[in-house]
């Protein structure tokens, strides 16, 4: 059987709320899957930035 993940709760906490998952979940979540949903969240974070004009000027 796997460990629980070992994160500070401080993160647990974060990553849990971000996640919309319970902190229960979460610390027994398969590393891999929450290596995913991480990258998701990055992704997802780094999207609405890349969208931005970096001059602020509208397109045409």
């Amino acid at each position: 059987m796997s460990q629980p993940l070992q994160l500070s709760a401080e993160t647990a906490v974060k990553l849990a709320k971000q996640l919309n998952v319970p902190l229960e979940h979460l610390m027994h979540m398969p590393k891999h899957i929450l290596l995913q949903k991480i990258a998701e969240l990055a992704k997802a974070d780094a999207a609405p930035a890349s969208d931005a004009d970096p001059q602020g000027e509208d397109k045409p």
